[in-house]
C-alpha cells in the first residue's frame, strides 16, 4: 500500500489530524449538556435523552440558515457559565479530539458569552486553558498525544472584541494563540472591528476572521485587505470569484490573491452544507479548490451541531472526491503549516508526527 491509495474508514480513523476551526461551545457531549442542565436547574432542553438531544441539534441545524444554526447555541452557552463546567467541557473536548486522532487543535470560543453568572472574561480563559491541560493529560494516560491551543473570539454583533483581543495578548504565553470574530456575517462586516485588528497587528498577535461563509466576496475582501486576516474562517464563498464557463477555470483578482498569498481556507464541509454553501458534499467547493491548489484545510466547526468529527469529515471528502492518503496528508500538512504556533513547533509536528503517521498507515497490508 502507498500514499496514492484511497484509505478505508478504519485507516482514516488512525491517521494524524490537525484541526484549526472548531468551536468549544459547539462540541459538547450531549450527555454533558444534560448532566449540567439538571445540576443547575436548566429546563429548556428539548429532551433529556442523550441520543435524542444529539439528533435534535443536528436536525435543527440542517435548515440551511446560519441564523437558525446559531440559535442552537443558547443551550450550550447556558451550561457553560461556571469555571467547573467550562473546565469539564474543555477537558472532554481535548480528550474527544485525541481519541479521534487529532494531534494538534486550535479550538475557539468567545469569553463574553460565558460571563452571565459573574465570571470575568479572564476567568473564562483561565478555566478553558486549565480544561485543555487536563484533557491533554487524560489523553496521554490513554497513550494519545494532542496539543490544544485557544483562539479567542469577539462577537461581531457586539462591542467587546477589543476586550477579547487584549486577552489574546495577555495570555499568549499560556496557550492562547490567536483571535477571531464570530457570529452573523450579514450586516456585521469585519471592518467594524478594524481597530481591534490594528491593535493585534501592533502587538504582533495572530488572527483569523470568519468570512465568506454566509456572506460573499465583500466579506472576504474586507477580512483580508482592510483587516489583514492571516486565515479565513470558512472562506468557502471564494468559489464565487472563479469563472467555470470555459474549459479551464479562470480565477478573479480576489481568488488569485488568496491562492497566490497561500491564505489558508478553514473549510468545514458538513457545517457549510447546513448553512447553505452547497446542496451536497459532492458539490461542495472543497473539491475544486483543492484541485486548484488553494491552501485548503479540513475542519469540523461545531461537532455537536453537525454530528461530526475530523474522521467523519475525512470520510466524506474521500467518498465524494476519491481523495487518497496523499491528499489527506496534504490538507493535514496545510493545516499544520497554517497553525498559529511558532514555525519550529509546526515543523516538528509535521516531520515527527504527521509524515511518520501517514507513512505507517500507507505501509499497512
Amino acid at each position: 500500500m502507498s500514499l496514492d491509495t484511497v484509505p478505508s474508514v478504519s485507516q482514516i480513523k488512525k491517521v494524524p489530524k490537525v484541526l484549526l476551526h472548531d468551536h468549544l461551545d459547539g462540541g459538547l457531549r450531549p450527555q454533558t449538556i444534560i448532566d449540567i442542565a439538571r445540576e443547575i436547574g436548566y429546563t429548556k432542553l428539548p429532551t433529556y435523552e442523550a441520543a435524542e438531544l444529539a439528533t435534535w441539534f443536528r436536525e435543527s441545524c440542517d435548515s440551511g440558515s446560519l441564523v437558525r444554526y446559531l440559535e442552537t447555541f443558547s443551550h450550550t452557552i447556558a451550561v457553560m457559565q461556571t469555571r467547573e463546567n467550562i473546565e469539564r467541557i474543555a477537558r472532554e473536548c481535548a480528550l474527544d479530539l485525541a481519541r479521534d486522532g487529532v494531534v494538534y487543535a486550535e479550538v475557539r470560543g468567545a469569553p463574553e458569552l460565558f460571563t452571565e453568572n459573574g465570571l470575568s472574561t479572564a476567568q473564562v480563559v483561565e478555566a478553558t486553558l486549565e480544561g485543555y491541560r487536563q484533557g491533554e493529560a487524560l489523553a496521554l494516560a490513554e497513550g494519545l498525544t494532542i496539543r490544544v491551543k485557544t483562539i479567542l473570539c469577539g462577537m461581531r454583533q457586539n462591542s467587546r472584541s477589543q476586550e477579547a483581543a487584549e486577552l489574546v495578548v495577555k495570555y499568549r504565553d499560556e496557550g492562547v494563540v490567536g483571535f477571531d470574530i464570530a457570529g452573523p456575517e450579514d450586516g456585521f462586516p469585519p471592518s467594524v472591528q478594524k481597530s481591534s485588528f490594528e491593535y493585534l497587528r501592533h502587538e504582533n498577535a495572530h488572527f483569523t476572521i470568519h468570512a465568506g461563509e454566509a456572506y460573499g466576496l465583500p466579506s472576504i475582501w474586507e477580512a483580508i485587505q482592510l483587516c489583514g486576516a492571516e486565515r479565513l474562517g470558512h472562506g468557502v464563498r471564494i468559489i464565487d470569484d472563479i469563472d467555470f464557463s470555459g474549459s479551464v477555470p479562470k480565477l478573479g483578482l480576489l481568488a488569485s490573491y488568496v491562492r497566490d498569498r497561500r491564505i489558508p481556507l478553514e473549510l468545514c464541509p458538513t457545517s457549510n452544507l447546513q448553512t447553505g454553501a452547497a446542496k451536497n458534499i459532492v458539490e461542495h467547493p472543497i473539491g475544486i479548490l483543492a484541485k486548484l491548489r488553494f491552501r485548503v484545510t479540513l475542519n469540523t466547526d461545531n461537532r455537536l451541531m453537525s454530528q461530526t468529527s475530523m474522521s467523519n469529515e475525512m470520510e466524506q471528502v474521500v467518498s465524494a472526491f476519491n481523495w487518497d492518503l496523499a491528499e489527506l496528508q496534504r490538507v493535514t500538512i496545510n493545516a499544520m503549516k497554517s497553525a498559529f504556533i511558532p514555525y519550529p513547533e509546526r515543523l516538528a509536528i509535521i516531520e515527527k508526527v504527521i509524515k511518520p503517521g501517514y507513512a505507517k498507515i500507507a505501509a499497512e497490508n
